[in-house]
Parts: C-alpha cells; sequence; structure tokens
C-alpha cells in the first residue's frame, strides 16, 4: 500500500473503521486495534475488516503504517525502511498478542 487517506479520527467509543485506497483506487476497510506514538512518529496497527468482499483474501496479517506529512496534510504510508518496520512491529505484536492470536512464521 501507497499513501492512503487521511489519516483517521480516533473515537472513544466503539470500533475505530478506516477505509484505505491504495496506489491502484482498491478501497479497503480496516479496524484499527492499536496506535503508537514515538519521539519522531505516530503509527497505526490495522487488521481488514471481515466483510464478504475481503474475507476471502484476507491473510490474517497485521497492516502497520505510518502517518507522514505532505503539503500540509497528514496520510497513512507504508513503512520503507525494514529496521524500522520491525522494530514497531515487534512493539504492536507485543501489545496485541493478548487480545489477538497471531501465527509466528518462524514456528514450524
Amino acid at each position: 500500500m501507497s499513501k492512503q487517506n487521511n489519516i483517521p479520527e480516533t473515537e472513544d467509543y466503539g470500533n475505530d473503521i478506516v477505509t484505505l485506497v491504495d496506489e491502484n483506487g482498491k478501497e479497503t476497510e480496516f479496524e484499527i486495534v492499536d496506535s503508537l506514538v514515538t519521539e519522531n512518529n505516530e503509527y497505526f496497527a490495522l487488521i481488514p475488516t471481515e466483510t464478504a468482499e475481503n474475507l476471502a483474501d484476507d491473510s490474517g496479517e497485521l497492516v502497520i503504517l505510518k502517518v507522514v506529512e505532505e503539503d500540509g496534510q497528514e496520510f497513512l504510508d507504508t513503512i520503507e525502511d525494514d529496521d524500522e518496520y520491525n522494530e514497531i512491529a515487534e512493539i504492536f505484536i507485543d501489545r496485541l498478542e493478548e487480545l489477538y492470536e497471531f501465527e509466528n512464521e518462524q514456528e514450524s
């Protein structure tokens, strides 16, 4: 995924659902399951919503996007730096593994 719609406004109630548009114009709904603010950036952890359209394509993977600013507007974008991605992913997985069951790709 590349640049996405403006970052979501979080609510104090209910699930936070956002619709993101990829570089090909395909819209996909995601639920925000966590957010993280570091010294330098803000990140969101998302999972696809359980809709008939994307249920068959759902790989069960957590999607992690970073807030970036361009022309004075904030957007969600992919994390290009592997080290940054791995560090943030580890934090999210540690925080979320109590709520969700993640498959460990390294286990056989």
